[in-house]
């Protein structure tokens, strides 16, 4: 079948259809994005402006049409932390359902960690043991493990990339004082939840999704993202702790001409640099594999094992 996902993330709102089946690898056929920052739109400190909901409004139009055109037999739709952490989040998607004729679930912080961790299981398969699973996202980071498909532990952090960033940053490079405050309060936050996961034993192999990883990788030596979807890549952790002090010190358009970052995302690569660290050391991991796939798929493996059921 033709399955469409929407997608409603705190930097990116993207559709993306796949034709899939149960048992066999979706294969994305079409993928249409706009970069609406919906978490950049949210006034008097947590409610999503009219403007932020208008730009929503216009993608859904567009992305329902794009599926039309497509051939979409099934359409999910899910909003991740922007519209999870607006006060009117569920009102602004209400209006949506009613005016569009589409539900779009809000998912927790703990369904994205654990969709996340199915895509990545199903993608490494059994040999891989014990999973550990690290997501940064805009606005939030989402952490993973287990030994199934389903992980023994799995929790949401406020810690995306660009919420930090907004949050933390008053320069373009931020002074070092307001970099190690960011720092000492990324590894606070981190390490009260170290336990949650420890007490399973250490994993058999870690793995990153996210952009942000991708990007930090790529900036690290792994391969281009032109060389493909099977093409191992790793970043190491003594590689991210010298990166993340080169990031520190750099402007976001210096940041924008290293390899694989876009200059959209530029200016968040440092807090999302901060984290990855803050995670890797805490969770005494040497390096972590990249993993192509990610919530989308997740989502897209769960509706294909419900509609088998």
């Amino acid at each position: 079948m033709r399955l469409g996902v929407l997608d409603v993330g705190s930097n990116t709102v993207h559709l993306l259809v796949v034709d899939a089946h149960q048992g066999a690898r979706p294969i994305p056929a079409f993928s249409h994005k706009a970069e609406l920052r919906l978490a950049a739109h949210l006034e008097d400190g947590d409610r999503l402006s009219e403007r932020g909901e208008r730009l929503l409004r216009e993608f859904v139009d567009e992305a329902l049409q794009v599926a039309e055109d497509k051939g979409v037999e099934d359409l999910v739709a899910f909003a991740t932390s922007a519209v999870r952490d607006a006060a009117n989040g569920e009102e602004v998607l209400d209006r949506i359902r009613a005016e569009k004729r589409v539900g779009i679930d809000v998912l927790s912080g703990e369904d994205e960690a654990r969709l996340t961790f199915l895509a990545v299981r199903r993608w490494f398969g059994w040999s891989s043991g014990r999973l550990l699973v690290v997501d940064i996202g805009g606005g939030s980071l989402e952490i993973a493990s287990g030994i199934d498909e389903e992980p023994d532990a799995a929790f949401s952090l406020p810690l995306g990339a660009g919420r930090l960033t907004r949050d933390w940053f008053t320069a373009d490079p931020p002074p070092a004082d307001e970099v190690r405050a960011l720092r000492r309060h990324v590894r606070a936050e981190i390490a009260r939840h170290v336990g949650e996961v420890s007490r399973y034993g250490p994993a058999d192999h870690a793995v990153a999704t996210s952009k942000t990883f991708r990007q930090l990788a790529r900036i690290a030596g792994a391969a281009p993202s032109a060389d493909g979807p099977y093409q191992r890549r790793v970043l190491q952790d003594a590689d991210l702790t010298d990166w993340t002090e080169k990031l520190a010190k750099l402007t976001s358009a210096e940041r924008a001409e290293l390899p694989g970052v876009s200059e959209s995302r530029a200016p968040q690569l440092l807090a999302g640099a901060i984290v990855a660290d803050a995670a890797m050391d805490l969770f005494e991991l040497k390096e972590l594999e990249i993993c192509p796939w990610a919530l989308r798929e997740g989502v897209i493996l769960r509706r294909l094992d419900s509609l088998a059921g």
